[in-house]
């Protein structure tokens, strides 16, 4: 087991045993095939599912209603995948992304029938939130809602949704009025796949292998009772949602980064130059030292910010955007450092610091981007 999640006291035995059995499996079944995410990103990703589901880990990604949401073993889990494979995780996260507003705010007959669904397997969840002119600025969403008779009717736009063409639901937020203070009211819905309306407008091809495109409305009803929650109640859902899984973006970060650390330990005692592993030479013992710094930092405002969060702390935003923050900048230079490590080698397409390298870049953007992350920090301690 790794002698920081065996060592350090924010875990449970429960979650150290979790650990191990997640590292266990990531090495057995997903290790040996995560060369393959570069093909079908899609289907690689369906497999990934079923893989979870059948392992029963994914439970642990999707908030049981009248229980409180395990964030450390879902942090942990994110780690452990995120150390083979991001689009492992990728699939382990979006089903949480994808069902937490469902979990906490939608009818119980709907709540139950999705969730059971996404907890099995059998549907695949996503997270519809970002448009191409709404990003860090949620209140601007321009796909709207309007009500008529017994359903809602979708019209607009979403653009960066992950899991887009793969997903069986959306969990998609939209303008349904205008507030008396001028803002946007926004509500969410439930929106299958199979709805007439709805459609994949064009799949993204990222620099990393992601499932991920634009959506389109025309016209798309949606049942009343599939809103997520009452009208009004969308830019709160999306807030919280992002609030809860920010710090394990952290995590991943943490996994792709431990992976770098340890291929360069590797390759430093390997390589010789000048009559010597490289690892002989202090330059290359400073590069390393600070990798290990930056990652155990890393790590501990993480695990911090998840513990808090599980301890039923009143406020923990500004220690999951620390997290965030700095666990994704770590990480950043640490493949960077990694990278230039294995000099021409790490340059080479498909070598683990190389995908890394690739794999990395997305996480100082997706869920909130660093500068945002920045403000949120400010703001909160202006309030304190």
């Amino acid at each position: 087991m790794d002698s920081f999640i065996a060592t350090t006291p924010f875990f449970t035995t429960q979650q150290r045993s979790l650990a191990e059995r997640v590292s266990e499996l990531v090495e057995r079944e997903i290790e040996v095939r995560a060369a393959d995410d570069e093909g079908d990103a899609d289907e690689a990703l369906r497999a990934y599912v079923m893989l979870l589901a059948e392992n029963d880990l994914l439970k642990y990604a999707i908030a049981t209603p009248g229980q409180p949401f395990d964030l450390r073993s879902f942090c942990i889990i994110r780690e452990t995948l995120s150390y083979s494979s991001s689009l492992a995780d990728l699939a382990f996260v979006m089903q949480g992304l994808g069902t937490y507003a469902i979990s906490i705010a939608a009818t119980d007959h709907v709540r139950d029938f999705w969730l059971a669904r996404a907890r099995n397997g059998q549907a695949i969840a996503a997270f519809a939130l970002t448009e191409p002119d709404a990003g860090s600025d949620v209140a601007a969403l321009k796909t709207t809602a309007r009500p008529e008779d017994d359903a809602y009717i979708l019209n607009g736009r979403k653009r960066f949704i992950s899991n887009a063409g793969v997903a069986d639901f959306y969990a998609v937020f939209a303008r349904t009025g205008t507030r008396e203070d001028g803002r946007a009211e926004l509500s969410a819905f439930i929106v299958s796949a199979r709805m007439p309306g709805f459609s994949v407008a064009e799949k993204t091809e990222m620099m990393a292998p992601h499932p991920i495109g634009e959506l389109e409305f025309k016209d798309c009803r949606v049942p009343a009772e599939d809103m997520i929650g009452n009208r009004g109640d969308g830019l709160r859902l999306s807030l919280q949602t992002l609030d809860m899984f920010r710090a394990s973006v952290g995590a991943a970060a943490c996994g792709m980064a431990r992976r770098a650390l340890d291929e360069s330990l590797l390759h430093a005692k390997s390589r010789q130059q000048f009559g010597k592993p490289i690892s002989g030479h202090q330059l290359i013992q400073g590069k390393l030292a600070d990798m290990a710094t930056d990652l155990d930092a890393a790590r501990l405002l993480v695990y911090r910010a998840a513990y808090l969060k599980d301890a039923g702390a009143q406020h923990s935003t500004r220690e999951a955007s620390e997290a965030k923050l700095f666990a994704t900048e770590a990480a950043d230079r640490i493949i960077d450092q990694a990278v230039q490590l294995h000099g021409g080698t790490g340059l080479v397409r498909g070598t683990v610091v190389e995908r890394l390298y690739r794999d990395v870049r997305a996480l100082r953007i997706y869920e909130g981007t660093s500068e945002i992350q920045k403000l949120v920090i400010a703001n909160q301690l202006l309030k304190e």
